[in-house]
Formats: structure tokens, sequence, C-alpha cells
């Protein structure tokens, strides 16, 4: 997966405009946990190719056969790919992508429900895509009539989210698809990386477009987090009034300690974002892992439980990443009619479960001198009371201690001491008690 911070023209020279200086804020780096909601037209037909162990897709046809189901109104335009043959067969030659606009039943949500539950599995803030690059909008906006009050659920979703998130008591953020919008744009589909960033629009009215459309999300909801994504116009790069470091500036003076990504194709940005991407140590500047459940942010009706992690897997997910001093922006995707698929809500409450048992261990953390050791399955997370040490493997019994560590108290989450004896090399061992053997991490608080 690409990396966007690397990504800074065109380039200004000496007569750069000048940005914010805001870093990333105390409370992102506390929260570790945030999911995303991607929820969309896609959702209707909620369907990609399956991706996974065992399927060898050639590089030239990633895009023919995308993993993320959120892509479909791009892969539908590949003629002879498999998500246009299946439109074909569903939909009939006569029905275009937009069209589904018209078909898509929201009637099942319940945002107040469907935020509790997000909360529930550990969330400190929730970011739903308000226009994917499809270009629907899911709010009640002035610029455009595709959106989802004049059409299919109408109703104004981003505002329900919001709303009940408030109510909630969560951060709220908003994702927005700054430089790709398939609905007013007029290129081929995209069948390479090179093509992510050749067809896509760069002129001056799209780029007020794209910040009129930003200015109305920022003006009505105050979001905690502006997530961008593939970038922004370069029409809307310079010292414009609409461009990104006006715009910038007019989001941290309403919001002064908001946070955004680094997905703007300027020489700013907040924290890192790294998709679908093992970090192999601690990075220094603040970051964020996403993926979703399985291999599609959107909702893929092809994937089962061999696609998608377990509980089990999504919490040792979650500590490697705070270990690394990152958070976990894991995602969820409803199905059309706006509930949660049984699969994903699985993982969800096991991951929440465990977060009401051990999240001193991860809420508000920093990274300990390393991550982990090289050969053996713990991670380290540190806090006021102390280093906490994961082990992700439970069931050998044995939880070892470095040096650093051995020969100071230790206990386990429930409060309870824990048993330990020396090693020879200054080291020490901790036994897991019984009941700790079966679950996904144990945690022991050394102070």
């Amino acid at each position: 997966m690409l990396n966007f911070e690397t990504r800074t023209g065109p380039d200004f020279g000496a007569d750069s405009p000048v940005y914010p200086s805001n870093g990333v804020p105390d409370w992102y780096r506390d929260a570790k946990l945030g999911f995303f909601v991607h929820w969309g037209l896609y959702s209707v037909p909620a369907w990609a190719v399956q991706h996974g162990e065992g399927v060898n897709i050639p590089a030239e046809d990633a895009y023919a056969w995308h993993q993320y189901a959120e892509w479909y109104g791009n892969t539908v335009r590949i003629a002879g790919s498999p998500t246009w043959e299946r439109h074909q067969r569903l939909y009939g030659p006569g029905t275009s992508y937009e069209d589904l606009a018209d078909l898509w039943d929201a009637s099942a949500f319940d945002a107040d429900a469907f935020v509790a539950e997000l909360v529930g599995a550990g969330a400190r803030y929730i970011i739903p895509t308000t226009k994917h690059h499809e270009g629907f909008c899911l709010w009640n906006t002035a610029t455009t009539g595709f959106n989802s009050a004049a059409r299919g659920p109408r109703r104004d979703l981003i505002r329900e989210f919001h709303d009940a998130s408030r109510r909630a008591g969560t951060r709220f953020g908003v994702y927005y698809s700054g430089a790709l919008d398939w609905h007013v744009s007029d290129f081929p589909p995209i069948e390479s990386d090179t093509d992510l960033f050749r067809f896509r629009r760069n002129d001056e009215h799209f780029s007020r477009y794209s910040a009129k459309q930003l200015e109305e999300l920022i003006e009505r909801f105050s979001p905690d987090v502006l997530w961008n994504d593939i970038e922004w116009p370069d029409g809307g790069k310079g010292h414009d009034d609409f461009a990104v470091a006006a715009l910038l500036g007019r989001y941290f003076d309403a919001v002064p300690d908001g946070v955004v990504n680094d997905r703007w194709g300027v020489p700013y940005h907040g924290f890192l974002t790294r998709e679908y991407r093992h970090i192999p140590g601690i990075l220094e500047t603040p970051w964020e892992s996403t993926r979703g459940l399985g291999y599609s942010f959107g909702f893929n009706q092809a994937e089962d439980e061999r696609h998608s992690l377990s509980g089990a897997e999504l919490i040792r997910m979650l500590v490697d990443v705070v270990s690394k001093n990152g958070n976990l922006l894991i995602n969820v995707g409803p199905a059309a009619d706006g509930s949660i698929p049984d699969l994903q809500r699985a993982a969800m409450r096991e991951m929440g479960a465990w977060l009401t048992q051990n999240g001193a261990a991860v809420y508000g953390t920093r990274p300990w001198i390393r991550f982990g050791e090289p050969l053996v399955p713990i991670r380290y997370t540190a806090s006021a009371q102390g280093v906490h040490v994961h082990a992700l493997d439970p069931s050998s019994g044995e939880m070892p201690l470095p040096a650093e560590l051995a020969g100071r108290e230790a206990r386990w989450a429930d409060g309870s001491i824990a048993e330990s004896a020396p090693r020879g090399d200054g080291a020490s061992v901790l036994t897991i008690p019984d009941a700790l053997r079966s679950t996904p991490v144990a945690v022991a608080t050394i102070s």
C-alpha cells in the first residue's frame, strides 16, 4: 500500500503556502482505538472478489480484481472484470452504478445503537465516510443532489452519526475523498497506481467544489479528525482562500484540538497512515494503522470467517500497533440497511470485553524503550502505572521478563500479584494463571 506523506507537489519553491503548525494532540495519542465506518452506494451490491491466502492475483489485474468493495464504482467500469460481469447479471446492462442510489434502503440504521456497538468495542473516536470516491455524499449538502438526503435513504446520515457520537461522549471525525470524485469526473477507470494520480481532476472549479464540501463538514460537525484520502486536487494547493493551507487554518481555528492525517499531498501532515501494513518497529511520528476486519473496508458479502479477523487476532493487532506508537483505526462495514454483519460484531464484542479488563494497559500509554523481544511473543506499553507486558501467546503458561524488569512487583489485570522465578541471565519469568491462559493476550503490569 502507498505511503502518502512523501507526495507533496506541486513545488512552489520559496513561495510555498504557509501551513498550520498544529501537531498531534494528546487526546488522539491517548485514544489508541478508533472505528472507521465505510458505508455508501457500494454497500448495495456489497461485493468484491475474494482475497486472502491461496489467492494469487497478478499485479496487472489488481484493480480489475480489487479487494475493496467500496471500489465497486470503479471496477464495474472495467469491462470483463468479475465485478462488471456480476453487475450485468444482477442489475442488467442498463443499470449504472449511480442508479443504485435509488435502491439503497437504510431502514435498519439506528445511529445510537450503532454507535453503542462501537463504543462497547472500545472505540474512543468514530470516523464515518462522508463521501467516498464515488462522489455520493452522506450528508444534506447544498453542493450536489447526489446525496443521501435527496436519494436512497433520504436521511442525513452523517448528522445522525455525529449526534449519536456526541451523545455517547466519544470523539467524532470525518473521512472525505478530496481528489477523487467519479461522479463529477469524466476519466477512464483506474487500472493501476499510476492511474490513481493521473485520472483525477486538478482544475480550479473542482478544487472549489471539494473545498466547499469540506467547509460544510467543518461548519456543521466540528470534527475532531479530518481524514482526507488520495490527496487534494493540485488546483487547490496554492495561496487561494479555497486552498488546503487556508482550509486547514480555518479548521484549526474552529477546532483547536483537532487533528488531520497525511493524505493531503502538501508539505504538512498530522499523523501518518499505514493501510493494511505490518510495521516492524516503533515509529517516532504518531501513526495510525487502518484496515477492515476482512480484506475490504466496505461490506463484502463474499467474505466469511476465512477472510475476517477473529476477536483474538484483532486484540493482538491492537496491542502490536499500540506498542509501536500507533493507533488502530479498525473498520466496520455495515450492510446496506445499516446493520452490522454478525461476523464483524462478534470480533468487535470480543475486543470490547478484553479492553474492559485490560484497557489500562492500552489507553493513554506510550511505547516503552522497545516494542517487544525478537524471539518472544510479547509486547510492551508504558504508563504512569508502570510497564505493561502483553503475552501474545498466554497458552504457553509463561511470560518472560527482561533484565530491566526482573525483580520488580508484577500484577495481573485483576490486581493479583504475579508469581515469578529468576533465570540465570538476569531475566525472570512469570507464571501465567490458568484463568488467563485461554485469553487472547495476558497482561502484567510491572511497577
